[in-house]
């Protein structure tokens, strides 16, 4: 019990840097976080339970007021997505271990096909305008909007990268890109400078998994037997 105090407290406690201070739940579960975009641009099934672990710590943290974090603004889509992420990870971490080759990844990247990517601009801004009232209501932060615009893309981004879609990152691009500003006015720096540092990772991450989109279909198809050969085989036996 003694440990288990500790930790807690150890958890709630902050990090003074200058006129600010940091919540240590919120940095070691944002590290969690950087952890996984690692195993998920190496495409490592442990991406998935890593990320897990982050997005529970981070759930408490964006609902500063309810768990006495020291945060007085509630950031409901930020939390919220905790939570999607989650249940999306499940389904992730089960994909990726049924679907690991020889190659030593879980999965094989490819490209989305034009009416999937039409279907995810859709989602994103439909769901956007969508949620936004909900959001309002909750009480989130202002402007509403971004937090909406983040739990949508978060999830549409989550979605694409269980799915092995190359353009998952860019999706977590335009996430980023309005999630940055939403924290750094929300007093969340922890979240926001990871954030800032996770929007050029993912654009590293973009051009690794085109990259082995590029290398890795050609080898795959070299691989598999020509059904002609086997054919040949089969008569000639």
């Amino acid at each position: 019990m003694d440990f288990l105090r500790w930790l807690i407290e150890a958890f709630n406690s902050q990090i003074a840097i200058g006129s600010s201070a940091l919540l240590v739940r919120e940095v070691v579960g944002n590290i969690f976080g950087l952890a996984s975009a690692v195993g998920g641009m190496r495409r490592k099934v442990w991406a998935w339970p890593v990320g897990i672990i982050g997005n529970l710590l981070l759930l408490t943290v964006f609902l500063g007021s309810l768990f006495d974090t020291g945060y007085t603004a509630n950031l409901w889509g930020q939390a919220g997505r905790q939570i999607m992420f989650i249940s999306v990870s499940v389904f992730g971490w089960y994909r990726w271990k049924q679907a690991k080759n020889g190659t030593g990844h879980a999965v094989t990247p490819q490209w989305a096909s034009n009416k999937t990517r039409i279907a995810l601009i859709a989602v994103l801004a439909l769901g956007t305008v969508a949620l936004t009232p909900l959001f309002r209501i909750l009480g989130s932060y202002e402007p509403v909007w971004a937090d909406a615009w983040t739990f949508v893309g978060s999830l549409l981004a989550t979605y694409g990268m269980a799915k092995g879609w190359v353009e998952f990152w860019l999706i977590w691009v335009a996430v980023d890109a309005v999630g940055v500003p939403l924290l750094f006015s929300a007093g969340y720096y922890a979240s926001a400078f990871m954030y800032l540092f996770y929007g050029a990772f993912t654009l590293i991450g973009f051009f690794v998994w085109a990259k082995s989109k590029r290398e890795e279909k050609p080898r795959i198809e070299t691989e598999m037997p020509d059904p002609r050969i086997s054919q040949q085989r089969s008569g000639g036996a």
